[in-house]
């Protein structure tokens, strides 16, 4: 083997050894495609939707509280004793016979078949209340709020995935602007080092250079293991595998939108998803109450109908119609149960406590309509704010980009201090990350309305 090929061996050894530990690609996301991949991939979504699958099958088949209840059995009964009418008549005619010289009548002992009988039994009842009817409606409405609790769920996710993918977008920007400083740093260092050795700048300025890149590598360190942190629960959030690497795709750039509180309050608060959930839970207690009293004051109808065929003889044929007795019979009973009415019986009382949590439910439901407005009104006025600050941060870069600029020269000629070129960068940073965090603020309650609201605000 010549020292290329084994140049070239050892080259495919490492690969081999290194591959499986390294990515292979970069898995590129926009805020859409993140907000795609945890509705479609979330642990807690796929939960929550066989939670809904439940609900939904008990809905569709509620009906079947009115099928009637079909039992059947077959039995083989052995009686303790065999009851023999023609022995009877004979012990009875026996004294008279031998009073007229007559032979008495012999009755052969039963045999071990003559205990056993055969016995089959076909039951169909079918209770009927007309609280069963309200209770396929009250099965029905309680699958309808779990299904809001379903879109609340989505719409939760979605809004939490876009919050986070743009604070990590910001994160990102941090990051950027303290690694941006370190190398300012790491070149001012080597320009003192330069002025030093020329004899154009003291030892106490190399040593403050030295000491302001030596501080920058903590906190540029911090900046990365924080990020690394927040994107491995956003990768945990997705559902994807938690070596996966993501490459987020996108800016904090917001679409400004014209908030009129007075407005959305009237157009869009009747489709909250608190206000949804509270009246459809609403209408389930309402339902049940009503279950409840036709429990009370209206009669049940039971119809019970039983088949139940009885072989006399096992010895012969059990299906001659002359060995098969059909013992069965049918019933109609109406059944109510006065008790219930009573206003001290269990079932009155439960109606009262009932009664009294929809009462307790419509205060609850007044006190959150005016909770909405209030906070409709608040984030209306948090976005109409940050719209202004973000056009007066675009102003407040400009010129500390140009204080900045204009501070790094002076230094560079010798005529400032080290310490202005470090406290102007600082003002920069500042105002860029300053920036950036009012637009990410602004999308942030953006977001807030549009859930609170249950609506997308920019086609609005």
């Amino acid at each position: 083997m010549n020292k290329r090929d084994f140049r070239l061996f050892t080259a495919a050894l490492l690969f081999a050894l290194l591959a499986p530990a390294l990515p292979l690609y970069a898995l590129e996301l926009t805020v859409d495609e993140a907000v795609d991949y945890a509705l479609k991939n979330g642990k807690n979504l796929k939960a929550a939707a066989i939670e809904l699958e439940i609900k939904k099958r008990e809905s569709d088949t509620s009906w079947n509280a009115l099928l009637p209840s079909v039992q059947a059995s077959a039995s083989l009964v052995r009686s303790n004793e065999v009851h023999n009418s023609f022995k009877n008549v004979a012990d009875m005619l026996n004294p008279l016979y031998t009073f007229h010289g007559i032979p008495p009548v012999t009755v052969p002992e039963p045999l071990e078949k003559d205990y056993w009988k055969a016995v089959g039994n076909i039951g169909i009842t079918l209770n009927f209340n007309a609280a069963l009817v309200n209770e396929i409606r009250a099965s029905r409405a309680d699958y309808e709020a779990g299904f809001i609790l379903w879109e609340q769920a989505l719409r939760e996710t979605e809004r939490n995935i876009r919050k986070m993918f743009y604070g990590l977008l910001l994160q990102s920007e941090d990051l950027k602007l303290q690694e941006t400083t370190l190398i300012n740093a790491e070149n001012r260092l080597k320009q003192a080092e330069i002025r030093y050795k020329n004899g154009l700048a003291p030892e106490l300025a190399l040593l403050q250079a030295q000491a302001a890149y030596e501080n920058q590598k903590p906190e540029v360190l911090k900046a990365k293991h924080a990020l690394k942190r927040q994107f491995d629960l956003f990768i945990f959030l997705l559902g994807l595998p938690s070596d996966t690497v993501i490459e987020l795709k996108g800016t904090i750039e917001p679409v400004f939108v014209d908030i009129d509180a007075e407005r959305l309050i009237a157009d869009c608060s009747n489709r909250r998803f608190d206000l949804a959930s509270l009246n459809k839970n609403l209408e389930l207690m309402r339902l049940r109450l009503l279950s409840m009293n036709l429990q009370s004051y209206t009669p049940s109808l039971s119809l019970n109908y039983t088949w139940q065929p009885v072989v006399t003889d096992i010895g012969k044929d059990w299906f001659k119609d002359k060995n098969v007795i059909d013992n069965g019979s049918f019933s109609a009973s109406l059944v109510w149960n006065i008790t219930d009415t009573l206003p001290f019986s269990q079932n009155r009382i439960r109606t009262r406590s009932l009664n009294d949590n929809i009462r307790k439910a419509e205060i609850q439901y007044e006190a959150v309509v005016q909770k909405a407005e209030n906070e409709i009104r608040s984030l209306a006025d948090s976005l109409n704010q940050r719209r202004l600050l973000i056009e007066a941060g675009k102003g407040n870069i400009e010129l500390a980009q140009k204080t900045y600029d204009m501070t790094l020269e002076a230094y560079r000629t010798g005529t400032v201090r080290l310490s202005d070129v470090r406290d102007a960068e600082t003002r920069l940073n500042q105002a860029e990350l300053g920036l950036a965090a009012e637009k990410y603020n602004y999308l942030c309650d953006l977001l807030d309305l549009e859930y609170a609201l249950n609506t997308n605000l920019c086609n609005f």
